[in-house]
């Protein structure tokens, strides 16, 4: 089937070539006037939508989150039976997306995009970290209350651990690897968690 703008949402033909193209040679290894050849528009059509290549990144990125925000969202809602179960599932759900949405992951985290600068982006990539810190913040209830890290930075923690295997091991970059990601999470966590007190030795 051939892929181009048919339907009267350029904007979105145009969010589908730029997914193509990242998946053929990154997500700074095209031009805007790229996409618009791929959405089979002129330019000149591109820039009624987005000023630069940055903006249709940042478009990209912004549906990456929606879509990160949504399953993290319901990994950790989708009748987990405790808070540690709820926690352990949103880090699942990050290999997950990864692995399913890998166009629109490069966008989030390999572009270089800053989304402080992308009120949007901003918006809903904060809205998949406050998913984390609240799985988070349920699971440190279990400690005195002396004894609480923030809650924030456990999930900080953990996303790095996510995305280090994701990156490493997922994608590839890290070479041949005998383990699954999901089992490199997991025991990963289970570390991290132990070390804090949250997970009896014997798990």
């Amino acid at each position: 089937m051939k892929r181009g703008y048919h339907h009267g949402n350029l904007r979105q033909a145009l969010v589908e070539a730029a997914l193509a193209l990242i998946a053929e040679k990154g997500p700074q290894g095209f031009t805007l006037s790229e996409a618009a050849k791929a959405a089979e528009v002129t330019p000149a059509a591109v820039y009624r939508h987005f000023a630069g290549r940055d903006e249709l990144l940042a478009e990209v990125a912004r549906q990456g989150f929606d879509i990160f925000a949504a399953l993290l969202e319901y990994a950790h809602d989708a009748g987990r039976p405790t808070p540690l179960a709820a926690f352990e599932a949103t880090g699942r759900a990050y290999l997950a997306f990864a692995r399913k949405y890998p166009g629109h992951y490069q966008a989030m985290f390999e572009s270089g995009l800053q989304p402080g600068k992308h009120p949007d982006l901003a918006q809903v990539s904060a809205k998949a970290r406050a998913t984390m810190d609240r799985a988070a913040e349920a699971l440190v209830q279990g400690l005195p209350e002396g004894r609480r890290p923030p809650a924030s930075m456990i999930s900080a923690h953990v996303w790095a651990v996510s995305h280090g295997v994701v990156e490493l091991f997922l994608r590839g970059n890290g070479g041949p690897q005998p383990w699954p990601a999901e089992d490199l999470l997991e025991t990963g966590i289970g570390v991290y968690l132990r070390g804090l007190g949250l997970l009896s030795p014997d798990r």
